[in-house]
């Protein structure tokens, strides 16, 4: 199955199991050293169709076609010129997700196997309008240290090596926000795994290869 299959299937399953809504959010992925594809602006994330995306020049951010890409280019570009491990990217603004983003809360990760694994590394970037050039710098710093990161008043963004990856980090994060939140509101302490634990797990368990940048 081609990239542009993989994500119009990806837009699909997150807009079927809440974690994305209408045109709110978009998608990308490398597709050579110097270009991206990107779901183009205003579109459905549920009803994608191989129209919906654009061919995007990553460095110069100047795009083929008549369909203009989504105004994040910045974000997304930022985050495939620092980090080259990474092949796909998705932003959404899913519900208990981004009521943390909209919040002072922070997530804890070091709750379940795959809270570990998955959001070993989590990062914030402050308020900047979508599509400017400071979001984009922001994430820049920010891709630097995490995969997962938090976009304050606006959503979050994930990226990883592959869609199956990327997906499973969106949905692990958005499973722990929503947790966190319902302990609390529940009055239900969770039971937060030591930080040397955290790091065995990763380094030793053999879940999975080790994912960067590495825990500190």
């Amino acid at each position: 199955m081609d990239i542009r299959s993989k994500l119009i299937r990806t837009g699909s399953y997150l807009l079927q199991n809440n974690l994305a809504w209408g045109n709110s959010g978009n998608m990308s992925a490398r597709c050579s050293e110097n270009h991206m594809i990107m779901t183009g602006s205003g579109t459905d994330m549920g009803d994608l169709t191989s129209d919906d995306f654009v061919l995007v020049n990553i460095a110069s951010q100047e795009w083929e076609g008549t369909k203009k890409p989504s105004k994040e280019i910045p974000m997304h570009r930022a985050i495939y010129l620092n980090r080259p491990d990474a092949n796909v990217i998705l932003h959404a603004s899913p519900i208990w997700s981004t009521l943390i983003a909209c919040s002072e809360q922070t997530v804890e990760s070091k709750l379940f196997i795959e809270s570990m694994y998955y959001l070993e590394s989590i990062s914030e970037v402050d308020y900047f309008h979508p599509g400017s050039t400071a979001l984009g710098e922001g994430v820049a710093r920010a891709a630097k240290e995490a995969n997962v990161i938090f976009l304050k008043n606006h959503g979050i963004i994930v990226f990883d090596d592959s869609v199956e990856e990327a997906k499973m980090r969106i949905e692990t994060l958005e499973f722990t926000c929503k947790m966190i939140v319902m302990s609390r509101a529940s009055n239900i302490p969770l039971s937060v795994l030591s930080d040397e634990t955290a790091r065995d797990f990763i380094n030793n368990s053999g879940y999975k290869s080790k994912k960067k940048p590495d825990v500190k």
